[in-house]
């Protein structure tokens, strides 16, 4: 069972839940871009196909994934560098752990990685030993829209902070906000995440006190396969195969009548 941390006040309490795995590689200092890898992972499908869509205006790192109705997920941050790091992570625009509107700020609560640590998490932190797992479904049913909050839905987003007691580390200045989103009025339909089932999750509490800035973002924009096809992101051959309709629900042909006797009827 993984080791999670999670900072309930900035540089005074941090939860930590069970960690996933430590890595066993060199130590090497911490790179922009490259020190933390993030992954979306279904129950069903397992490590979701990213596809890259650049940098955004703050330099955040920004890809696309694949969401499916009903579908249970998972989000793994793997710490590659030798430091310790804290990362705020906010789904829909909504802190995991607080369920308030995040803006992705040092003060928010965050997890805690250990170097090299790997960590999982499934859902929205609803005590100090249980979260409520994460799955894609429709706006009107996420959790954010239950706060009416539609300004960053269909986004996974995440900050990395170092801790300020090793060494000095000098990102350049960023704003520590998510881009304002759409009204509820204007907003085209698409995915959400919900609050799903409870599951244990052990916690504890732990020191760490962030950087002012963050040394890196990643934004994760989640979709239906047929937005991703539309906007030219995804191949969609796999898409048009599965879009060829129901053999037992065919929308082209529906008939009504009785069943026929089979050839050969009767048989002897």
């Amino acid at each position: 069972m993984r080791k999670m941390h999670l900072q309930i006040r900035a540089a005074i309490l941090i939860f930590a839940a069970m960690m996933l795995s430590y890595g066993q590689v060199a130590a090497r200092s911490l790179e922009h871009y490259s020190a933390v890898d993030v992954d979306i992972i279904s129950d069903h499908r397992g490590v979701l196909t990213k596809y890259d869509a650049g940098f955004g205006r703050g330099g955040e790192k920004r890809n696309y994934v694949e969401a499916r109705d009903d579908e249970r997920y998972r989000i793994q941050i793997h710490n590659r560098s030798g430091s310790r790091i804290g990362v705020v992570i906010a789904v829909d625009g909504r802190n995991i752990i607080s369920g308030t509107k995040s803006y992705l700020g040092r003060q928010e609560r965050m997890y805690v990685l250990e170097p090299y640590q790997t960590g999982g998490y499934e859902g929205w932190r609803t005590g100090r030993d249980r979260v409520n797992r994460f799955y894609f479904t429709g706006m009107e049913d996420s959790y954010a829209a239950a706060w009416g909050d539609y300004s960053a839905i269909g986004v996974i987003a995440l900050a990395v902070y170092k801790d300020r007691r090793q060494d000095i580390y000098n990102p350049r200045q960023r704003r520590d906000t998510l881009p304002d989103g759409p009204s509820r009025r204007n907003f085209q339909k698409g995915p959400g995440t919900g609050i799903g089932e409870s599951e244990w999750s052990p916690s504890r509490e732990v020191v760490f006190e962030p950087e002012k800035n963050p040394a890196f973002k990643e934004f994760i924009k989640y979709e239906y396969i047929s937005t991703l096809c539309k906007k030219g992101i995804a191949s969609c051959r796999d898409y048009r195969d599965r879009d060829k309709g129901n053999r037992f629900w065919p929308d082209h042909e529906r008939k009504y009548g009785f069943a026929p006797f089979p050839p050969g009827w009767p048989f002897r």
